[in-house]
């Protein structure tokens, strides 16, 4: 299940795209299926299981234009895990290159469609 969604950084591309870090309680939780809405100028990523509002955020007239112009916004998704994903106290080097390991994160891209209220 879906612990918290974080919405990092919104700017356009071909068309608005949204970054999301979205932080779940156990590695085995598959369920996050996101919907999109603008009602006004604030965007907000929604849960469709569940239509609990996740996360939002408030949209400039060039980002609201290009939203409303496609009618889509594509989401970059980075998933982590609490305890799994969190500072790394102890890096811990690959002697063979010299380069600290890192933890496995999943990234998603997809592009979704947005409802206007």
């Amino acid at each position: 299940m879906v612990d918290t969604v974080e919405i990092s950084r919104v700017n356009i591309r071909d068309s608005l795209s949204v970054d999301l870090s979205v932080w779940m309680n156990n590695p085995d939780d598959w369920q996050f299926q996101p919907t999109l809405s603008v009602a006004g100028n604030t965007f907000t990523v929604s849960s469709k299981g569940t239509g609990a509002a996740l996360a939002s955020i408030e949209l400039d007239d060039e980002q609201l234009e290009a939203v409303q112009r496609d009618r889509s916004a594509e989401l970059r998704v980075k998933f982590q895990v609490h305890g799994m994903h969190g500072r790394l106290k102890d890096i811990h080097p690959i002697i063979a290159d010299g380069k600290a390991k890192k933890l496995a994160t999943a990234n998603w891209k997809t592009q979704q469609p947005v409802t206007f209220e």
